[in-house]
């Protein structure tokens, strides 16, 4: 038995009918004394035989120690995974029909030291320094027990276990717990990412009714705004974490059902939702993140169109969602473009969203079917808006405009009209022009600005900055090219804009005083080497008689 025992890689031999069974080899004094050591020689000790089970609670009790700081607590709950996993290997879990009354009694102990172990490890996933490590522990543990613990021919996961795991993390002020959860199984394994999932919908209920929803919010936002990779096809569902259940028509071979769990949690978030921030948190990934897992993307309707009604930036937040609805689920909204219409208010080329605005904007009035009068108002309200507006945003107005102006033809006699009525010329002669848009109209159809020019791109031709005024001169030139890329212009800010005029090329020095008067209003003291200036001369600053 001892060279079986210290030789690597010998089996252990079964005694014959006329040896007796080996002992288990005592420890040294040396072993004896080192807890480590002796947590090893247990575990080969129950490994080896059912009479040293009773170690287990042993292991249970020393890896329990960890809130005393024991160091040797972590490793046994280490070397407790170690004997489970092979447990539950050798099925030694699993209560057969023919076995006795004494080894049902030893399963059903069995199973109840294994539960105990597993709140262990739920309990350590809130510990700083053992969080990883028992997150290690806890999902080596659910792998072996979804594969080993059940009847081999029905899928089963550990769904409780999975549930706790779950809430541990999501209770964890441990980041580093959080992101290997999420990085080494939800992003990896379809399975964990369907089962995740899941266990958020019955999880936020059981958190909102012990913790304020701010906090729910925000760590279960954390968790499943990870989990963006959405299976196209059934041929995408093949990294599972626990083996694969071998029937097609499981829901975990299922895309409508991967799809199914991401929409009910996501839902389940949003009812939690108590603040204008959650809302916007929840806006900027709706189209790029939440939308694809939803199988129903019009249940968003109420969410996104309460949005948008609400005014401001959250409106400019839902407008690619709302968008979205209207144009793959035909979502009636009548008033989607006179909303549209009043968000173009003096604070949107302020915004720190407008770059953002205009790449929707560009998007919303790129059909070639929209009214041209709908058209014109929105150029005409961009125009006049941008009288007031930043040189910044004055930068990507003008070549919008241009680009809507090319896709649009029928509005570029708005670029300059000629009036070839006698008697309208000679009522403006009188009386003088009056520009016929209606400003206050809130119906983009209805502001007559079809019927007005675009007189303030002209003013902008004579703005103080230069860069401003080169790109309002394209408006009077013929319009040969194409179209421009707005990308080039949407992110300008002041500072780019200083930037790329302190680097021209200056190609004549500007005419300057290089010599400074010492005084300006009195006269020099020597005005025969330096004469005064004219004003000293033509005007009298001596003191009144």
């Amino acid at each position: 038995m001892a060279q079986g025992t210290e030789g690597e890689g010998s089996k252990r031999k079964r005694p014959s009918a006329g040896e007796k069974p080996a002992k288990r080899r005592r420890p040294s004094s040396e072993e004896s004394e080192d807890p480590n050591a002796k947590i090893l020689l247990m575990e080969q000790g129950i490994l080896e035989s059912k009479k040293n089970y009773n170690d287990i609670t042993v292991l249970l009790s020393t890896a329990g120690d960890y809130e005393k700081g024991e160091p040797e607590s972590m490793l046994a709950a280490v070397a407790l995974c170690r004997i489970f996993v092979r447990l539950l290997a050798q099925g030694a879990l699993i209560a057969r029909k023919s076995s006795s009354g004494k080894d049902a009694v030893v399963v059903s102990w069995l199973k109840d030291q294994f539960s105990q172990y597993k709140t262990l490890l739920v309990n350590l996933l809130g510990e700083e320094e053992l969080a990883v490590t028992a997150l290690t522990l806890g999902m080596r543990l659910l792998k072996a027990e979804g594969e080993f613990l059940y009847d081999k021919e029905e899928y089963s996961f550990p769904t409780a276990f999975m549930e706790n795991i779950v809430k541990a993390v999501l209770l964890s002020d441990n980041d580093d717990v959080r992101r290997a959860y999420i990085e080494e199984f939800a992003e990896q394994y379809d399975d964990i990412r369907y089962f995740t999932f899941k266990s958020v919908r019955s999880i936020i209920e059981s958190l909102t009714e012990e913790d304020e929803s701010e906090d729910v919010f925000d760590r279960v936002f954390a968790l499943i705004s990870a989990l963006d990779g959405v299976p196209e096809s059934a041929e995408d569902l093949e990294d599972f974490y626990v083996p694969k259940p071998k029937k097609k028509s499981h829901p975990l071979r299922s895309i409508t059902q991967h799809k199914k769990q991401g929409q009910e949690a996501w839902l389940a978030l949003m009812g939690v939702v108590d603040s204008k921030d959650q809302r916007k948190r929840l806006l900027d990934i709706i189209s790029t993140i939440i939308a694809p897992w939803l199988t129903k993307p019009e249940l968003l309707a109420d969410f996104l169109t309460n949005c948008y009604n609400a005014g401001g930036s959250m409106s400019l937040l839902a407008l690619s969602g709302v968008f979205y609805l209207i144009q793959e689920r035909n979502l009636d909204y009548p008033s989607f473009y006179p909303k549209l219409y009043s968000l173009l208010d003096r604070d949107i080329l302020h915004s720190k969203h407008r770059s953002r605005f205009f790449r929707l904007l560009d998007t919303f009035l790129a059909s070639t079917h929209l009214p041209a009068s709908l058209v014109a108002s929105f150029l005409k309200r961009l125009s006049r808006l941008a009288l007031n507006a930043p040189p910044s945003a004055i930068a990507f107005v003008i070549p919008w405009i241009y680009n809507v102006l090319k896709r649009h033809p029928t509005c570029t006699f708005m670029v300059h009209r000629v009036i070839k009525d006698p008697e309208e010329k000679q009522r403006i002669k009188d009386h003088g022009f009056e520009d016929p848009f209606v400003a206050d109209e809130a119906d983009p159809t209805q502001t007559r600005a079809i019927d007005s020019c675009l007189w303030e791109l002209v003013q902008l031709q004579s703005h103080y900055h230069p860069n401003v005024a080169t790109i309002a001169k394209v408006m009077s030139e013929q319009f040969t090219k194409q179209s421009y890329n707005m990308e080039d212009f949407l992110d300008h800010s002041y500072a780019s804009l200083l930037d790329a005029e302190l680097g021209k090329d200056v190609k004549k020095a500007p005419v300057i005083e290089f010599q400074i008067p010492k005084r300006i209003f009195l006269p020099l003291d020597e005005p025969a080497t330096t004469p005064d200036s004219l004003l000293v001369r033509l005007w009298d600053f001596g003191t009144p008689a």
